[in-house]
């Protein structure tokens, strides 16, 4: 009997092991850009419709905006340190990609609209690269747009100078797909570029 038992037991953990190898296969095969990511998150629920303010004050949506491969980065420009970083990153990222022969358009969505004017962001995006679009917008606008990609801010204080606490991934936004995958401040600018090509070669 306990034979019995040992052998209904193995059975049934290998019909499960069976189950998850196939589901797990299943996914993949049904995700044309799987060998691209490091994990597996993509798509789902992050990203979504959103409405914004361009450099030259006029309304755009992501539509718009998401007309070619996009990286797409929310932080402001008052940022000492982190912000321009990961945008000098991005812009090195494209410059890198278009040697490859990949076009790629470096956004960047301002999460401070109070300080944040179109022109102020001109100033911020043209001393990176002549390409990036800076967005900004009401605050119901942006929190929006914050919210359709799962980011986080939050001012530390209401004085003058006051910073601002948020999320620092970038998105890759493909016209067609939506959200792609998104990349932390550790992946290096030839990282991101060889990720980002991956999938521009499966498209």
């Amino acid at each position: 009997m306990t034979k019995l038992f040992a052998g209904v037991a193995v059975a049934a953990v290998a019909a499960l092991l069976g189950w998850t190898a196939y589901s797990i296969y299943a996914t993949r095969a049904a995700d044309p850009f799987a060998q691209c990511r490091p994990g597996s998150v993509g798509g789902g629920d992050i990203g979504g419709p959103f409405s914004l303010v361009d450099e030259t004050g006029v309304t755009v949506t992501d539509a718009q905006v998401f007309s070619q491969p996009s990286l797409v980065y929310f932080g402001y420009t008052f940022c000492p340190d982190v912000c321009p970083l990961d945008n000098a990153r991005n812009a090195e990222a494209v410059d890198i990609l278009e040697e490859k022969g990949f076009a790629v358009t470096p956004v960047f969505i301002s999460i401070d609209p109070d300080r944040d004017t179109p022109e102020v962001l001109t100033d911020f995006t043209d001393n990176l690269h002549p390409r990036m679009v800076g967005l900004t917008g009401s605050t119901a606008q942006v929190r929006a747009a914050s919210q359709a990609y799962k980011t986080y801010y939050k001012k530390q204080s209401e004085d003058e100078y006051y910073l601002m606490d948020h999320s620092t991934f970038t998105y890759l936004v493909l016209p067609d797909s939506g959200f792609a995958d998104f990349f932390t401040r550790e992946v290096t600018p030839d990282e991101m570029a060889e990720r980002v090509a991956c999938f521009l070669e499966v498209k």
